[in-house]
């Protein structure tokens, strides 16, 4: 039997069952990572980022399913399989408590409730403190992140979704209405209570949100003694190292041909930087049109076209989702100030044409 490799492989959002559209056209943006381990009976998947490695001595608990509505894996290297189970139906049972506060299709949840009054009194803790790290991103970004752009996503769902949709997108007119209920300086934040402050504000977090869960379930995950885990949560992390040792590695792939590989970067064991996130505008194309996309700019209400993917590492999945969202709407002259307040933060630009740059411009590939 030849020898498997390990692969953590990120492809391009495939389209989700749900009849709903704003759930469908929001999962469609996920970078959904396919983990497939020695030894489990995993097929890898041709697509995105891949990890690779030797075969591995021990045999890791592989858990391999749907989870935020979307593809899913997690993979732990542990001695006590039935132990690592429990673990992974404990990982999952958060997930789902998460998913009811952060949803924008669970009409129950933290974030649907406030989007439909405008305030909400009492607000989960994690709302808080994602909130509040997308807005001091926003702050720090000038507004290319901002949370309440969800009146303009609003905007491009609705007008794709008729038969008679024009091509180009919504009129400027109805752009520029959109974006009146835009704004993240107005919105305040406490620990008990969050208000919008602009009529028809909306609050979507799904910029962040993949790689806040990540994390969490990461963190539940070492709290139980798992040093050596892979979570693919549509945002990827990996803490330790590989079965048969040595750290996780990721090869970033050409957004516009995913067979090919552009450079590969360790990830976990003996690297500061435990997480990678990719943007592409490829992830929800709202039209014929591949230039109008999900990556809008809330302070023009039209797509961002800078990039065909950014790739970003991070010791945290949290702030590696936020950058790559972040430095694919901002201008390129400047994300290097924004990258100056993160120096664990390593970041890759990849154009139409598969060159890959670093902040300043410069060649980039094997970090």
């Amino acid at each position: 039997m030849p020898t498997c490799s390990a692969r953590w492989i990120c492809h391009p959002p495939c389209r989700s069952a749900s009849t709903n559209t704003e759930e469908r056209v929001m999962l469609d943006r996920r970078r959904f990572l396919s983990i497939a381990a020695t030894g489990a009976v995993l097929g890898s998947m041709p697509f995105g980022r891949a990890l690779t490695g030797p075969a591995a001595a021990p045999v890791p608990t592989i858990w391999k399913g749907v989870a935020l509505g979307a593809l899913a894996s997690m993979t732990l290297v542990h001695p006590d399989r039935p132990h690592a189970q429990a673990m992974i139906d404990r990982c999952l049972a958060e997930i789902d408590r998460l998913e009811s506060v952060f949803s924008l299709y669970r009409t129950d949840s933290a974030l649907s409730r406030l989007n439909a009054t405008g305030r909400l009194d009492d607000p989960p803790a994690e709302l808080v403190e994602l909130l509040s790290f997308g807005l001091s991103l926003a702050q720090a970004s000038g507004g290319a992140f901002d949370p309440t752009v969800q009146p303009l996503l609003r905007l491009y769902i609705d007008h794709f979704s008729r038969p008679d949709a024009s091509p180009f997108g919504p009129s400027a007119l109805a752009i520029g209405r959109a974006r009146q209920r835009v704004g993240f300086a107005d919105v305040e934040v406490e620990p008990g209570r969050i208000r919008l402050g602009r009529p028809g504000a909306a609050i979507t977090l799904n910029g962040v949100a993949q790689g806040f869960i990540t994390d969490r379930v990461a963190e539940l995950l070492q709290a139980e003694g798992f040093d050596d885990v892979l979570i693919d949560l549509g945002e990827g992390r990996a803490l330790g190292q590989r079965p048969e040792g040595g750290p996780w590695r990721a090869a970033v792939a050409d957004p516009a041909a995913p067979g090919r590989t552009l450079f590969e970067l360790p990830l976990g064991s003996g690297s500061q930087r435990s997480a990678l996130a990719t943007s592409g505008g490829y992830g929800t194309r709202f039209g014929p049109d591949p230039r109008i996309h999900h990556l809008l700019d809330p302070r023009t209400g039209r797509s961002a076209n800078h990039h065909a993917s950014v790739s970003v590492a991070a010791p945290r999945a949290t702030l590696a989702d936020g950058l790559s969202t972040t430095l694919s709407i901002l201008s390129p002259e400047r994300r290097a100030r924004l990258l100056a307040d993160h120096p664990s933060v390593r970041a890759w630009f990849v154009d139409a044409a598969g060159r890959v740059t670093g902040p300043s411009g410069e060649p980039a590939g094997q970090a």
